[in-house]
């Protein structure tokens, strides 16, 4: 119960910190052509606060781990518009991998933090191919880069936002599942998703998007 009440008031204290922040995004014109797919969100676990400013095109559902973290977090989502899917890598796993599909394939997005609940950091986990494949979407490389920020001393660096500062979000080029050729192909996705940071950078710097075409420049 005291970590339901402490989830909320964290929930409620993030949803006015990020109403401060000045947000841009950009999109990889390619996505277009993914409308009608399940986005699967990969971001690293650091980033987690920044993200939360994007405003998402649909549901989203974010697999939490059962850890007392977890369960912290599973509450603070509440005020955040997103649903929790309880599991981890190490607990509850395949229950929470089926209860995303489910909800991909019920026409929600998902978020998965590639190396999380625990790293290591910038690690990915081959799960988030796995719900994509299996839901028939696509994984949609997803980062920000922020103006000023604080960067906690956990194994994630953990960022936190200056109120006020302005924040860049980026989803990058979709990752199909079919379509890593890597012997580990969690390798590719963080491949993609380092660059993705890259680019949101790039956005905020008001710089030309490594990796995107001219055309997509001018939109974004």
């Amino acid at each position: 119960m005291r970590r339901a009440a402490l989830g909320f008031v964290l929930g409620l204290v993030a949803r006015l910190w990020i109403a401060t922040l000045r947000t841009t995004s950009a999109s990889h014109p390619s996505l277009r052509r993914c409308a009608d797919l399940p986005w699967v969100l990969a971001l690293w676990h650091g980033q987690i606060l920044p993200l939360l400013a994007f405003r998402r095109r649909r549901r989203t559902a974010a697999i939490v781990s059962l850890s007392g973290d977890g369960d912290l977090m599973a509450s603070a989502f509440k005020w955040l518009d997103l649903h929790a899917v309880r599991g981890s890598s190490s607990r509850n796993a395949r229950a929470a991998l089926i209860g995303l599909v489910r909800m991909l394939r019920e026409r929600w997005d998902g978020a998965v933090a590639l190396d999380g609940p625990r790293g290591p950091r910038h690690q990915a986990r081959p799960g988030v191919l796995l719900a994509a494949s299996r839901s028939g979407g696509v994984v949609v490389p997803f980062a920000a880069a922020c103006s000023r920020s604080w960067k906690l001393s956990s194994w994630d660096h953990f960022e936190i936002p200056c109120p006020f500062s302005r924040v860049a979000v980026v989803l990058g080029e979709p990752v199909h599942p079919d379509s890593t050729s890597r012997a580990r192909p969690e390798d590719s996705l963080a491949l993609a998703l380092d660059a993705a940071c890259a680019q949101a950078q790039a956005l905020l710097d008001h710089c030309p998007i490594p990796g995107w075409p001219e055309a997509a420049q001018e939109n974004a």
